[in-house]
């Protein structure tokens, strides 16, 4: 083994040994001050693809042991199959609920851990019950001429910024500010309060710093929403938050509901960001999805399909806790041990089909695992696709000649996230009236 290899397994072991230590009188999460380095594979990549060793991993043992933490072992489950029948099992196998592993003594009710993908049955299906009328295709359609209205000042922005022929982040210009401006449309925030409302979005998901600070983040977003209830409760506004207290304001308490909002947030906002940001690199770089997404509503949902299965931005489902033994793919696991499904490696399994790794706007859409799989698949699929649609539609139209002002490798990828993304992302835009298709 080489020097560096050796440096990096006996870093790895004492990690290991010293996280087991800090927590021998009881798991705490929140006291996570880093992860050790051989449960991260899941979460690094190689620009937009992968590691190499993840895809390795995956051809040799779909379902492998990663570590032992806390006296129970963690697997990582890569495989197509084996990831869907995982994402799919029953509330009897399998426990999502994160708080029995998070000290709640001391607490106050924004620091409490909850949301729908973080809970188990009975909980869970109550709280999807309240959700899921609110995304139903037809509720959705009335959303469509703000997210056109949304998209559309924000093009204008950008336009004027890069007016001079300078490049344009297309981070902070438009990829955050879309969903950010439809995620607080669709909750009903006051313009007022959503300056400080963004500051809150990144932190929860970077695991920089183990679970401390993305615990210590969700604390602020809770209590963000949960005052935005209590402020709405006598007078509901026009969004998700006055709608669900007008309808079942006498079931739900402010701090239920708060947690109903902040996970709204949290599968809504981060990951449509950063799916519009990487999926504008992928496109300003394919001149055939340019095309495509300016031709018609077939071509467009095929070019958003392909992104969501190779972007794939979030990249591991919520951890499952296996509630008894159980057999996965031929692979025994105790109870109380701790299973993440990659959903970036399953969605680019050779079982679905040749040349996965690659994008390509045109090829077939593919059962990927994007928004999950299950009872816990993401409620808020629908309208982050036509977030999707309607953002890389418009962007093509208006600047049908964008391109990239730097090159893959001075880019800067998030190095330990849940989500993926890119912390910034210059282009060029061209303005001139493209041809019709």
């Amino acid at each position: 083994m080489e020097v560096m290899g050796l440096i990096g397994f006996a870093k790895n072991r004492v990690g290991v040994w010293l996280l087991n230590r800090t927590m021998k009188d009881g798991i705490d999460l929140r006291k996570l001050r880093f992860l050790p380095e051989s449960v991260t594979l899941p979460l690094k990549r190689d620009g937009l693809d992968p590691l190499p060793r993840l895809m390795a991993v995956q051809g040799e043992e779909p379902v492998k042991k990663l570590a032992t933490l806390f006296g129970k072992s963690v697997w990582l489950v890569s495989g197509y199959d084996a990831a869907r029948e995982v994402l799919a099992g029953d509330a009897g196998t399998w426990s999502n609920d994160l708080g029995q592993f998070v000290s709640q003594e001391g607490k106050t009710d924004e620091e409490q851990i909850g949301g729908l993908g973080m809970t188990d049955p009975p909980l869970h299906t109550t709280l999807r019950r309240y959700l899921t009328p609110e995304f139903t295709m037809r509720r959705l359609a009335r959303l469509q001429p703000g997210i056109e209205e949304i998209v559309g000042k924000r093009l204008e922005a950008m336009a004027a910024a890069g007016a001079d022929g300078s490049p344009v982040d297309l981070v902070q210009e438009f990829a955050f500010a879309v969903p950010f401006d439809v995620i607080c449309d669709l909750l009903g925030l006051p313009v007022d309060d959503r300056a400080r409302f963004l500051e809150l979005g990144v932190a929860r998901f970077d695991l920089t710093e183990g679970g401390a600070g993305a615990f210590g983040a969700q604390k602020h977003t809770r209590e963000f929403l949960i005052n935005a209830v209590r402020q709405q409760r006598s007078n509901p506004g026009p969004g998700l938050i006055g709608a669900l207290l007008q309808a079942h304001g006498d079931d739900l308490d402010d701090v239920t509901l708060g947690g109903i909002a902040d996970g709204v947030f949290l599968g809504g906002y981060e990951t449509s960001a950063s799916m519009l940001a990487l999926g504008a690199y992928l496109i300003s770089t394919n001149p055939d999805a340019v095309r495509m997404l300016r031709s018609d509503p077939d071509s467009v949902d095929r070019v958003v399909e392909e992104l969501l299965r190779h972007l794939c931005v979030v990249q591991l489902a919520f951890l499952r806790f296996a509630k008894r033994d159980v057999t996965v793919a031929g692979v025994d696991i105790k109870e109380g041990d701790a299973v993440g499904v990659s959903l970036l490696a399953a969605n680019r399994d050779p079982v679905l089909g040749d040349g996965l790794g690659d994008f390509d706007p045109t090829r077939e859409s593919t059962r990927h695992l994007a928004f999950g799989w299950g009872m816990h698949r993401c409620v808020g699929a629908e309208l982050a696709r036509m977030e999707l649609r309607t953002a890389l539609r418009m962007l093509a139209e208006r600047f049908p000649g964008i391109s990239m002002a730097a090159e893959i490798g001075d880019l800067e990828f998030r190095k330990l996230s849940a989500v993926y993304g890119v912390e910034a992302l210059p282009v060029f835009l061209d303005e001139r009236v493209a041809e019709p298709v």
